[in-house]
Parts: structure tokens; C-alpha cells; sequence
């Protein structure tokens, strides 16, 4: 029997969130599975990940070989360099992405008027003190 670790739809139409599961390679996407590894949720910026490492690498030492995109996962997960790591090999624990922000946001142009006023009171709050302790 064949095992792999994928993913699994859930939610809504263009809300969807994704279940890390194990499964047999032939029974369908979101049908019967073996264990629930965790979830992962796109629409968070950056996007929710929550693995459980420890069931992730147990699975992988017996076997059980994953998707493309639950490679992915796993690896933002640290599951994937922590089982490397088990090998012998030498593999650096992946950090978390920063927060993608677009450019033409109206909430991120006002953010940045906010934190320009902020550094501006802050440089004449600076000059002040400095002029009273002349």
C-alpha cells in the first residue's frame, strides 16, 4: 500500500483551507485517510501553517512520500529539515516569510503617512530635549 503524505480540501468556494494528511495514494482527495498531520491556510498573510513535526517525520522515516506542495508545507513546517537532519545530513531550519504588503494598498499608503508622522514627532521630540540640555 502505497502512502502519501498530500493534501486534503476544506471550506468553502474561494475560501478554501487545507488539511496535511496521510493517505493511501489510491483512495480519493477528500475521502478516507489514514492521519491528520496538521492544516494550512493560504489566506493569512503570511499563510498559517501548523504541522505536527513529530507525526510528520515519523511518517516520512516509514515511508511515506509527499506531494509536491505538502514538500512545501513540511518544509516551511521544519518537519522536512528536521528529517533530513535525522539522515546525517546538514540542512538549515527554514525562517518565516515576512509579510507580503502590495504596493497600491490604500491601508498600507496611510500605515506609511502614520509611521512618517511618527519618525518626524519623534526627530522634533529629540531636538527639543537636545536644545534643553543645552
Amino acid at each position: 500500500m502505497p502512502v502519501r503524505i498530500r493534501l486534503a480540501q476544506r471550506g468553502k468556494k474561494k475560501n478554501r483551507t487545507f488539511r496535511v494528511i496521510v493517505a493511501d495514494s489510491r483512495s480519493p482527495r477528500d475521502g478516507k485517510f489514514i492521519e491528520d498531520l496538521g492544516y494550512y491556510d493560504p489566506h493569512h498573510n503570511p499563510s498559517m501553517v501548523d504541522i505536527d513535526v513529530d507525526k510528520a517525520v515519523s511518517w516520512l522515516d516509514k515511508g511515506a512520500q509527499p506531494s509536491e506542495r505538502a514538500q512545501k508545507i513540511l518544509e516551511i513546517s521544519g518537519a522536512w529539515a528536521q528529517w533530513r537532519s535525522t539522515k546525517g545530513e546538514v540542512v538549515s531550519i527554514p525562517q518565516a516569510p515576512e509579510e507580503k504588503i502590495k504596493s497600491s494598498s490604500k491601508a498600507n499608503n496611510k500605515q506609511q503617512e502614520e509611521n512618517l508622522d511618527e519618525e518626524v514627532s519623534n526627530e522634533s521630540a529629540e531636538e527639543a530635549s537636545s536644545k534643553e540640555e543645552e
